[in-house]
């Protein structure tokens, strides 16, 4: 006889009811461990959010493969002066770079491709390559020292999404969701749209990592718009399903699933729940925000003529407007095509004829409806490009830089930050941070608190620990706060 069906068979009454009891407790240790969570939860956020907040949302320009701070924001005379001659050995010591750096041409100096002007009240230093931005600086802060420690594009885009260069853990995003909830039941907290310059030859790809909730419940995940067809996968009933079915559909998979809950308290049977409910909300919510036929002439020019196409970053920016003002609290825009390794003199044209005038844009769209001072814009990549030229000096048409993390310059806007300043400086050549650094766990802990967030304080519980958006660094810049 199997020996396992014969113990079953001389399991006798006490065994029986033992294990019955055992398994009759299960669901209430679940349930009360689940009580137990929930509380502390409630705890850390209530503790998290013991700052006044400046900004409701936010919405990241996030600009994929690093635009070249040298060519667009931070003005170098000296890269001028010094055009064609060698790096010092003294600023290479110590340093690391990307591979492509070895076939750089004796690391030689490279000038400015555009002139540089001074703009606005702030005199802020913008180059010719990026003239809307330049006739709004009187509203942007530019941070001109940050510095990371990644050199790659992927783990740097996790690191200045994440805090953490792998990944595996939850997104700005994310933590916002998490931290500060939802204010319209109707479209997501949290949503993500992509775009690329038509003919660029730089192959970043979006991964979903970018947007991702990691080990936080998956409701807090970034939710992707599409382009084309339905902007969300899925969201329409298919052929012969009409809302009333599709309602009552709803409604017993909820009652199985709050079963399902009752019995085993696990936290994604939830999620599941409020995931379905989003998606039949979003059925109405959703055709109503890409329908942009309302939006005035004088509207649209602002965004550039590429606002037409959809997909476009002109697009997604104007959506993006139309989403913060419906009550979504934070918009991840990611444009592609900025790794300009090659190409200083040819795609960053189109690099920043595209995206120029749509972020310039939303800015003024933002501040003339009312909602800038209370929506936090942030303009940047993963890291900046190399003082040095990647190529040769005798070839112009193939000019680039390499990667370059040691210092870079972002630019914010709105939100509680102080509009036409500059903050941190870069040395004579843009090489180190000289003045006022700004880390990138620096920006996270700033953001945070500026929509009232402690970033010490919004922790998570995972394997043992309690993990935070700028792990175990971070310092609020507070004089870039209005």
């Amino acid at each position: 006889m199997n020996p396992i069906f014969e113990s079953q068979l001389l399991s006798n009454r006490r065994h029986f009811f033992g294990k019955a009891a055992t398994g009759l407790g299960i669901p209430a240790l679940i349930h009360l461990l689940n009580n137990n969570a929930s509380a502390s939860e409630d705890r850390i956020l209530e503790a998290a959010q013991a700052i006044a907040p400046k900004a409701k949302r936010v919405v990241y320009l996030f600009q994929n493969g690093a635009p070249s701070h040298l060519e667009l924001f931070d003005h170098k005379p000296q890269l001028t002066k010094l055009h064609g001659e060698k790096v010092p050995d003294s600023y290479m010591e110590g340093k690391r770079f990307s591979t492509m750096s070895a076939a750089a041409d004796k690391r030689r100096l490279l000038a400015p491709v555009e002139p540089f002007k001074q703009h606005g009240e702030s005199g802020a230093t913008v180059s010719a390559f990026m003239p809307h931005t330049a006739k709004i600086t009187d509203d942007l802060c530019f941070i001109k020292s940050m510095h990371t420690q990644q050199v790659n594009h992927a783990p740097a885009i996790n690191f200045f999404l994440s805090g953490f260069q792998l990944p595996s853990r939850p997104t700005v995003g994310s933590w916002l969701s998490y931290g500060l909830g939802s204010m319209n039941e109707n479209l997501p907290t949290f949503v993500v749209m992509t775009s690329v310059s038509k003919g660029t030859s730089c192959g970043q790809i979006f991964y979903d990592s970018y947007w991702s909730s990691g080990f936080l419940p998956s409701r807090h995940q970034g939710v992707k718009l599409r382009a084309g067809g339905n902007p969300v996968l899925y969201l329409n009933n298919p052929t012969g399903v009409s809302p009333q079915l599709r309602r009552q559909m709803l409604d017993g998979i909820a009652d199985l699933n709050q079963r399902k809950y009752d019995t085993v308290g696990d936290p994604e049977i939830q999620t599941r729940i409020s995931q379905y409910e989003m998606a039949y909300r979003m059925q109405t919510s959703v055709p109503e925000l890409t329908d942009i036929s309302g939006e005035s002439k004088s509207t649209l020019d602002l965004y550039g003529p590429h606002v037409h196409e959809p997909g476009s970053f002109a697009r997604n920016c104007l959506l993006t407007r139309r989403l913060l003002e419906r009550g979504t609290r934070y918009v991840q825009l990611m444009h592609a095509g900025w790794d300009q390794h090659n190409s200083l003199t040819t795609e960053l044209y189109n690099q920043c004829r595209d995206t120029d005038q749509p972020s310039a844009g939303l800015v003024r769209d933002l501040k003339q409806r009312g909602l800038l001072d209370e929506t936090l814009v942030i303009w940047g990549g993963e890291f900046g490009r190399t003082p040095f030229l990647q190529g040769s000096l005798d070839n112009r048409a193939r000019w680039g830089r390499d990667h370059h993390p040691y210092t870079f310059t972002i630019w914010m806007a709105g939100g509680g930050v102080k509009p036409g300043i500059t903050y941190g400086q870069s040395d004579d050549i843009g090489f180190n941070v000289a003045k006022n650094p700004v880390h990138v766990h620096d920006f996270q802990a700033t953001l945070l608190h500026l929509l009232g967030i402690n970033h010490e304080k919004l922790t998570y519980r995972f394997q043992g620990r309690h993990y935070r958006l700028t792990d175990v660094e971070g310092h609020v810049v507070k004089p870039i706060l209005a």
